[in-house]
């Protein structure tokens, strides 16, 4: 399973994100991956992609979303299978948390890909704007995603988790959407063919005559946070520094509340 051929790559970043490594007693065990059967195809590819026995079977079940939702699992029981996709960063049991990319040489963006596929959106809002987004409990793979879209769009991202469930939530929209579908779902690549249709049809949007284009934020430096916190005023610093009090307000609650890591000792230099 060479990580640098965009297939493995894609695959790899799909288990990660959706399937399950199960362990049994002895040396049994199995890898899965259960899917909308309107998705088997990739399941398919999978089972093309892989030189051990292994079988796709359906089922019809009641779930909290539909009475009856039609399913598709890819099922591989081989030993060695299992410890090759261990080995290479897929854990065994409850997974989600402790995933990271690769840590050896991969093809990245269809790593990213397999990724979006699982558990991600392609498509337009309800307002017609585009977007990519990822939902993962994992910290390192939202982490990784906003620092190759940055290289790949421009667009920043910070993570931060959901405080309902702990999930991570990124997303990007407007032009920033369009760059990274298209980085992304290039032709004849291994993809979800609704998520492919969808980042296709992304590159068609233009932005409205009227819609303006908002500049980047200004980012808060030390030495800001050290006048802020100074004055423990937000009107007062806001003169000082140049920023609205609104602005300084939110900023200073987040200091104080630990929401973002104070600046370390020292005078509030420039």
């Amino acid at each position: 399973m060479d990580l640098q051929h965009p297939d493995y790559a894609y695959m790899f970043g799909f288990l990660q994100a959706d399937g399950h490594l199960a362990r049994g007693t002895g040396h049994k065990g199995r890898l899965t991956v259960e899917i909308n059967v309107r998705d088997i195809a990739v399941l398919r590819a999978f089972q093309r992609l892989t030189p051990y026995n292994s079988s796709i079977t359906e089922r019809v079940r009641a779930t909290n979303f539909s009475e009856e939702h039609h399913s598709a699992t890819w099922t591989l029981c081989d030993r060695e299978a299992r410890a090759t996709v261990n080995g290479l960063g897929l854990p065994y049991g409850r997974k989600s948390r402790k995933i990271t990319p690769p840590r050896m040489e991969f093809s990245r963006r269809d790593y990213l890909r397999g990724v979006i596929d699982a558990d991600g959106s392609v498509g337009h809002t309800g307002q017609g704007l585009p977007f990519v987004s990822l939902t993962t409990a994992s910290a390192a793979v939202g982490a990784y995603l906003c620092r190759y879209a940055k290289a790949v769009t421009g667009s920043a991202r910070q993570i931060g988790r959901n405080a309902r469930d702990g999930i991570y939530n990124v997303v990007y929209t407007k032009e920033a959407a369009v760059q990274l579908a298209g980085h992304l779902y290039y032709p004849g690549c291994l993809s979800l063919a609704r998520k492919q249709t969808a980042a296709t049809a992304l590159a068609s949007w233009e932005r409205p005559a009227d819609m303006p284009v908002r500049s980047p934020g200004r980012r808060w430096k030390p030495w800001e946070d050290r006048a802020l916190l100074a004055h423990d005023d937000a009107e007062t610093a806001a003169a000082e520094l140049g920023r609205s009090a609104a602005s300084c307000s939110v900023r200073l609650w987040r200091l104080k509340t630990g929401k973002v890591r104070r600046p370390e000792g020292g005078p509030a230099d420039t």
